[in-house]
């Protein structure tokens, strides 16, 4: 037991408030996991699947109203409402704690509270945090012994007088003496369900749900809206990106750090398997970037998670075959079907699936009306399982960051790969990405939606003073400053052809953006930036024509002036908040355009 008066204050307020039949002191042991699995198991909320297929893996089902993340019911709830800023839910902080401290009281009836202590990165590193989760869900407790380092190691580290972000959660739905679950997915109505950040307080109290980045608050929730703002008053940056290792046939380790909103396949590019020989690829992490300037000026990041929580349709040994190595035991699954054989199946597996039960609990078969597995089914999978899980990527003081990639779902328009001509020009990239709201073959107005830096729904305060920091970094870092490149994989001919085969030989891409930081290889100056020249691609192997390779690589010039005025008109929501340095970025490319240099 800790000595921290802090800690052992807050979880008694919170006991007093939800009033929980008991308490429990998460301890992270494999014993631990293995009891609350089994009581999910034997209350009907899990089910243990095949061994033979998937050692010590269970499937849950969720109730159809907890499905994902609900952005509607997610507030930022900072004293000022403008320094929320307009793409935020903003709730005045005093008045959400009002409604919610109703909605607590009593909570917690007929459940255990459980205490999860959890280290956000490796436990001791200088770019890691405490955090100190109260749940009534064990199904949250095996998630977080998943997604974090969670037990006594961290209450250790933590000592008696420690900081430490706290999180509160609660399923809401009490029960009455005698009463259970029955099997059922506890948690609240839609408009009882709240997900709020305090950021002046590094505070986080969730209500209702019980799924996700809802429920487990290491994930979205700290990860990136608190720690977006912790990281901008320290000093350093808490980013929705992948990280990966690139090592060149001649053993020249380069990191990458990216950034893309869903559906751009951000997990498949973490876990690359490179199609061009002699380079290699190892994963460090593929959803959250933690970084901090190094006594050396460097910029080094650690991936705060330990595990994936990914989205399981799509996922397949063409798209992904590393995931699907990893997710072969001791994992997670929710919101899958299971299958006659109690193995787990979604659309877009590469396998068939005659017969089974759906998400919902119905019969399903490849005649049903409905999927089978929910679009948002997830697998919570360690980290450590991985194939092409880097040796370094619990290295204490992370890996130094030499590029960013910032990229978007695009059928027209943007071109394969874009290096910025400075930093400040490529956090004007990164802020104005976007990408296709739809599968449509053509970019028009209304298609597509802009997601600065794949943090629109993540960013914890003002997006433009989140622009600032960016700029502000860039400033602190000068010559150390890592590369910026911007990519598009989906880029379609006029007929509707992919005109890039993606997957693997998305390392063709890294490795012309590998050569740029070495010097071996030339861009062409255009009005968006610097492009490949195409002798510099590798394309050994691929059945690319030059009028294909040229549709790739090309940049309209009408198409971009329209882009702008899409750009625009993003950017003025900001007001006189948005820094000046984006007005002249945006100034800048729009002249370069106008005089096509």
């Amino acid at each position: 037991m800790t000595k921290n008066k802090k800690l052992l204050n807050w979880v008694s307020e919170i006991e007093k408030l939800c009033k929980p039949d008991s308490v429990h002191w998460c301890d992270g042991s494999v014993q631990e996991y293995d009891r609350l699995i089994k009581e999910m198991c034997d209350s009907g909320l899990a089910l243990k699947l095949n061994e033979k297929k998937r050692s010590n893996c269970v499937h849950f089902r969720s109730d159809p109203s907890d499905v994902a993340r609900v952005e509607d019911r997610t507030y930022i709830a900072s004293k000022d409402k403008d320094s929320a800023g307009p793409t935020n839910n903003w709730i005045d902080p005093d008045a959400l704690k009002k409604t919610m401290k109703s909605l607590y009281d009593g909570c917690m009836r007929g459940r255990t509270l459980y205490v999860i202590p959890f280290s956000m990165g490796p436990i001791g590193s200088p770019i890691s945090k405490i955090g100190i989760e109260i749940t009534d869900s064990p199904y949250v407790v095996v998630n977080m012994h998943i997604m974090t380092r969670v037990g006594s190691k961290v209450i250790e580290s933590l000592g008696e007088n420690g900081d430490f972000i706290p999180c509160l959660h609660s399923v809401g739905k009490p029960l009455e003496k005698g009463e259970s679950d029955n099997g059922k997915w506890p948690c609240a109505p839609m408009e009882k369900k709240y997900i709020s950040h305090f950021p002046e307080e590094n505070l986080i109290w969730s209500f209702g749900s019980g799924y996700g980045g809802n429920a487990l608050l290491g994930k979205k929730c700290l990860a990136l809206r608190i720690a977006s703002n912790m990281a901008k008053r320290e000093g350093w940056m808490a980013e929705h990106m992948l990280i990966l290792r690139l090592t060149n046939p001649e053993g020249r380790q380069f990191h990458l750090a990216a950034a893309f909103p869903s559906a751009c396949g951000k997990t498949n590019l973490a876990m690359l398997q490179p199609t061009i020989k002699g380079w290699k690829c190892e994963c460090i992490g593929d959803d959250i970037a933690w970084m901090k300037i190094a006594p050396d000026g460097s910029l080094r990041a650690i991936n705060p998670e330990s595990g994936f929580f990914g989205v399981a349709p799509g996922t397949s040994n063409a798209s992904n075959p590393m995931a699907m190595d990893t997710v072969k035991a001791n994992s997670i699954f929710t919101n899958c079907v299971v299958t006659d054989d109690n193995d787990v199946w979604w659309e877009g597996m590469g396998c068939e699936c005659k017969h089974g039960t759906d998400w919902k609990g119905r019969e399903w078969t490849p005649e049903s009306k409905e999927k089978g597995a929910h679009p948002n089914a997830r697998f919570t999978a360690p980290a450590k399982q991985c194939p092409v899980i880097c040796p370094d990527w619990e290295k204490p003081e992370g890996v130094k960051i030499d590029v960013f990639v910032f990229g978007g779902r695009r059928s027209s328009v943007v071109p394969l790969v874009t290096e910025a001509f400075s930093w400040n020009h490529g956090v004007y990239l990164g802020a104005t990405a976007a990408s296709e709201a739809t599968a449509a073959a053509l970019d028009v107005k209304g298609n597509i939606r802009r997601d600065p830096f794949a943090m629109l729904p993540f960013c914890g305060y003002n997006m433009a003073d989140y622009f600032q920091h960016w700029f502000d970094m860039g400033a602190r870092l000068g010559n150390n400053a890592p590369k910026i490149f911007y990519v598009n994989w989906f880029r379609k001919s006029p007929e509707g052809k992919w005109l890039w085969p993606g997957f693997g030989d998305n390392s063709r891409v890294l490795k012309w953006i590998c050569e740029r930081i070495e010097g071996k290889v030339s861009a062409r100056k255009t009005p968006i930036g610097l492009l490949p020249d195409p002798k510099n691609l590798d394309l050994s192997g691929l059945d690319i024509s030059s009028a294909e390779l040229d549709e790739l690589l090309k940049v309209d010039t009408e198409a971009w002036k329209g882009e702008l005025a899409d750009i625009q008109e993003f950017l003025s929501q900001f007001s006189s908040r948005l820094p000046s340095e984006m007005k002249k970025q945006f100034d800048e490319m729009k002249s370069r355009l106008d005089k096509q240099i």
